[in-house]
């Protein structure tokens, strides 16, 4: 064994000195391709992680510690009726409108809690697939027609997808339903509106605090008064949490009044000094940070709540970075107005997917799993690619493939449910895009 470890060790420090001595530092291509990787690290760290990210972290550890396991299983588990655990599952992502990794940890949660595999998978892909957000901004910008196609494709997949793993792997599921029909539950703590209360009040935040600006130059839309209102609305809900943790949660006043008023303050300090885009990190940054103190107070579920949530975020921040790295490097940073090429030229996918053949769905499919897209930027992405000359059947293989899947998305879903499962569903989700890409293509 000390010698398999010894082994292991040296292994990786010729690994690291091979890579550095032949690195073609000199090459333009990889200089750029290092670019792409470091602009879209600090993007997705300044846009995504103190926004969406940890917000999401203490979602999944509300469903982890609160949300009694009695709940799961009526909803979602082995033994749940078919019609409701899918049904449910697969409409989910018009509530949380999340992306392909902000979805990892509540996913992780539901099947920690005993979710059967069907409706956990649906859950899964339609949590990104179904975001209603990402649906409207379809129908606006790239047409009516493929706004539909996407919600009618999201849905279908969300419940075919998770219908066939669960029948695939048949025989652990009736291991599991036998299972949970022995379990003897504890009574509820609370009742389940408090319980619903609270963790919607946390995804109404999650959702304000992350809506997007409108792509079009119309300010009298309902969509462009919510973006620039969102912050105004964000913090309406937060008294909404104010309210959950002091009457709900049951955290002494005095200490929740404290957090509310730093978060407060710094937001006033934070537009007056720093402005702009970041502005809104350093409030939401000191809200997480006295959440966390507060209700670290004591030895009881609240402590729970905080505990399991930092170990969402230590299984899954590591391989999301990693992810990051090797999809900025591989297929470049894309966001706003930025375009940095990796590695494989973004020309290369463009003339790869014209038409409307089954190489070019199949590539958009490929492309789009492992690609990462957070919220609502695959529209304009996919924009640009028609603009290119993409197939529009291309088109919708890349909008149900990309938002629900991604590299770092794999990587953290193979953790949770193993190498076996994920590639299957992978494969699922890259064939079913295929084919709806290529029958809409058609039409």
């Amino acid at each position: 064994m000390e010698i398999k470890k010894e082994l292991q060790i040296l292994f990786w420090i010729v690994f690291f000195f091979t890579l550095a001595f032949f690195m073609p530092v000199d090459s333009a291509t990889f200089r750029t391709a290092v670019d792409a990787t470091l602009d879209l690290a600090k993007w997705y760290a300044q846009e995504h992680v103190i926004l969406c990210l940890l917000p999401a972290f203490f979602i999944a550890g509300v469903i982890s510690v609160f949300v009694s396991q009695g709940a799961v299983l009526k909803y979602f588990g082995a033994n749940a009726k078919k019609w409701l655990a899918y049904t449910v599952a697969a409409v989910s992502g018009t509530v949380l409108a999340v992306c392909s990794c902000t979805i990892l940890p509540l996913f992780s949660s539901i099947h920690k809690r005993g979710a059967g595999l069907g409706p956990a998978v649906a859950f899964l892909y339609s949590g990104p697939a179904i975001n209603i957000l990402a649906i409207i901004l379809t129908a606006r910008i790239l047409g009516f027609e493929m706004g539909v196609a996407r919600i009618i494709g999201a849905v279908s997949f969300a419940i075919i997808i998770g219908s066939i793993m669960a029948i695939i792997y048949r025989k652990e599921e009736k291991v599991k339903a036998a299972e949970q029909m022995n379990i003897q539950l504890p009574p509820e703590v609370r009742p389940m509106w408090q319980t619903s209360f609270h963790f919607f009040i946390l995804v109404l935040i999650l959702v304000f605090a992350n809506w997007g600006k409108p792509t079009s130059d119309d300010t009298s839309g309902a969509w462009y008064f919510i973006w620039s209102n969102k912050w105004i609305i964000t913090s309406i809900f937060g008294l909404g949490l104010v309210y959950s943790l002091i009457k709900i949660l049951k955290i002494k006043w005095w200490l929740v009044a404290a957090a509310a008023v730093a978060t407060a303050v710094s937001g006033i300090l934070a537009s007056t000094y720093i402005g702009g885009s970041l502005a809104p990190l350093v409030p939401m940054l000191v809200s997480i940070t006295g959440l966390s103190i507060i209700t670290m107070q004591k030895e009881d579920e609240n402590r729970e709540w905080t505990i399991a949530s930092w170990d969402f975020a230590k299984q899954i921040m590591p391989l999301l970075a990693l992810g990051v790295i090797v999809a900025g490097f591989l297929l470049g940073s894309t966001h706003d107005s930025t375009s940095i090429p990796g590695v494989i030229p973004s020309s290369w996918i463009s003339s790869l997917v014209g038409g409307n053949s089954v190489f070019s769905n199949f590539f958009a499919s490929i492309v789009g799993a492992f690609m990462y897209f957070a919220t609502l930027t695959e529209v304009p992405i996919v924009q640009g690619l028609l603009s290119s000359g993409m197939g529009k059947g291309p088109a919708l293989a890349l909008l149900l493939a990309g938002p629900s899947l991604s590299l770092p998305n794999m990587l953290v879903i193979r953790k949770v449910m193993g190498t076996q499962k994920t590639l299957v569903y992978v494969l699922l989700v890259i064939i079913m895009a295929t084919i709806s890409g290529m029958i809409y293509g058609a039409i």
